[in-house]
């Protein structure tokens, strides 16, 4: 019989979607399913679905990422895997790297040595990422700002996923061992099974706390960049590490703040979901003062130079000045994207940036 072939019109969305919990159908098979079914079969069903309730009726959004699904080429499938490991990141990491080694080697770094390094830090921080993202999905799913990565529209399975960080480890490891040393492998696996372990799967989503102990992973590649120079540890990359760690919270916080609706819908205890705005621009300001005055530390602790100093003074005032800005703005009443918190992040970036470059340039004034 002609209706015999769509007693079950949900085939065609199962066929569409390629989700886990559909039946696999491939995209050929939707193509041709159409031309089977007839005319007075197809009205009926259009009409039935224009009257049926709205929460009956297909998700436009769901219904453009089902049909992205069946049509990613070779370019969008490695697009997905490398928007896995969170490319703008991982840049954030490198710069904290690259400066140590000059700092460390008191000139230019060996170029050979500097690649390795680089390439192994890059590896390893693509592979804590890629898990990142496999264990948060649920998350990723429910935030406006996370919901386009590959996981959530399903451009790339989670067992593929999972796999792809495995092997981005074990070639960080490999190339850190073999290219600078094994101290340097080592911290940087260490840094990774912290993030993935401790942060990703422990504290995120049980404390508010999990931005300040989960920053830990990020206060490595200081580290790692010390230790593939000189292959020990050093009261330098530790101030180093200190920086970073005091620096992360306001960082992140601020970012929280920006979002803190869609982390709140996420069930993702963020500081600027349990506390109030005045409380968490507090805190802002107490550990933004701490990063600034840490750095100062390294001035004689590492024998830097006057442009470190110029750098650390002037970069580290505006961002004491933009934390004033904003705990002023939440004892204003404002709340949100009124707070302007992005100012805040942004400069924060810039800050980091401003700093390890200072790092890395002051030894050759010197020289």
């Amino acid at each position: 019989m002609r209706t015999s072939a769509v007693r079950k019109p949900k085939i065609v969305r199962t066929a569409m979607c390629g989700t886990p919990h559909f039946v696999d159908v491939s995209c050929l098979m939707v193509v041709a399913l159409p031309f089977s079914i007839s005319k007075d079969t197809v009205s009926n069903q259009t009409t039935h679905v224009a009257t049926a309730p709205a929460s009956q009726r297909p998700d436009p959004v769901e219904t453009k990422v089902e049909q992205e699904e069946c049509q990613l080429s070779t370019r969008d499938v490695v697009g997905a895997y490398v928007a896995l490991t969170k490319p703008r990141i991982i840049e954030l990491l490198l710069v904290t790297t690259l400066p140590v080694m000059f700092l460390a080697s008191h000139s230019v770094p060996k170029l050979g040595l500097a690649i390795a390094t680089m390439v192994g830090g890059l590896f390893a921080a693509a592979s804590a990422n890629v898990f990142n993202c496999v264990i948060d999905v649920d998350i990723d799913e429910k935030m406006r700002r996370t919901r386009r990565r590959p996981l959530p529209r399903h451009q790339v399975p989670r067992r593929s996923a999972l796999i792809y960080g495995i092997v981005l480890g074990i070639i960080a490891t490999i190339i850190l061992g073999f290219g600078a040393n094994w101290l340097s492998a080592v911290l940087a696996l260490f840094a990774n099974l912290f993030y993935v372990f401790v942060y990703s799967m422990l504290l995120k989503r049980r404390t508010w706390q999990n931005t300040i102990w989960g920053g830990i992973a990020g206060c490595f590649p200081p580290l790692i960049g010390w230790t593939a120079v000189t292959g020990r540890v050093g009261w330098e990359p530790l101030v180093l590490f200190l920086i970073v760690f005091w620096w992360t919270p306001p960082h992140t916080w601020a970012l929280s703040f920006r979002y803190r609706e869609d982390y709140e819908a996420a069930g993702v205890p963020m500081l600027p979901v349990v506390k109030g705005a005045p409380e968490v621009a507090v805190q802002i300001l107490i550990y933004t003062c701490a990063t600034v005055a840490t750095s100062l530390v390294l001035w004689p602790v590492a024998g830097m130079g006057w442009v470190y100093g110029v750098v650390t003074i002037f970069s580290g005032a505006i961002f004491i000045f933009e934390a004033i800005q904003l705990l002023h703005r939440a004892y204003a009443g404002l709340r949100d994207a009124l707070l302007k918190p992005m100012r805040l992040f942004h400069w924060s970036n810039t800050y980091l940036s401003l700093l390890f470059l200072a790092i890395a340039v002051d030894p050759l004034i010197a020289l």
